[in-house]
């Protein structure tokens, strides 16, 4: 799984196009998978933006990251916390990035108006909702008819992720 998420959370900021990664929750929730997500992506040194559906979403996510696990610790804030430019992740429900972030996480429904700002864009989407299924297959292609490099992971059994698709394939 280690090499999985290594592959995962590589690439530089001298792409030329944002990279979208569709991740698809079939054995965890959102709270579950976020956490990993998130220390891989803290390790490539580049600041985060998380998008929650709305605030109590935030609030929900900013208590959580406190209290996942006792031996891991994830530097995070929010509009409730303030100074969103010295936090290396910041959790919204808006489309601010006070924190000049190059890595955005999009947990499901939300877009961006602005994905070519960032290096990376993660849409997060749970699999057993049939609306968020419907409107990540729609993104996927106007991403994919946009230009846009995309890969497509789903959880195994275990919550490990694998790529079940590119758009360089």
């Amino acid at each position: 799984m280690a090499a999985i998420l290594s592959k995962i959370f590589t690439g530089t900021s001298t792409d030329i196009m944002t990279e979208i990664r569709f991740y698809h929750l079939q054995t965890q929730t959102l709270e579950q998978a976020l956490p990993k997500l998130l220390l891989k992506a803290y390790g490539t040194g580049k600041k985060i933006i998380v998008r929650a559906a709305d605030n109590s979403q935030v609030e929900v996510l900013n208590t959580h990251l406190w209290t996942f696990h006792p031996n891991a610790f994830l530097p995070h804030g929010s509009k409730k916390d303030g100074h969103g430019e010295l936090q290396p992740i910041w959790l919204t429900d808006s489309d601010d990035n006070p924190n000049d972030a190059k890595i955005l996480i999009l947990t499901a429904p939300n877009e961006s108006s602005d994905l070519k700002s960032f290096d990376l864009c993660c849409e997060v989407f749970n699999g057993f909702d049939q609306e968020q299924v419907t409107a990540a297959r729609a993104r996927w292609k106007k991403y994919k008819d946009e230009g846009f490099d995309l890969t497509y992971w789903q959880q195994d059994e275990q919550g490990a992720w694998a790529e079940k698709a590119s758009s360089k394939n």
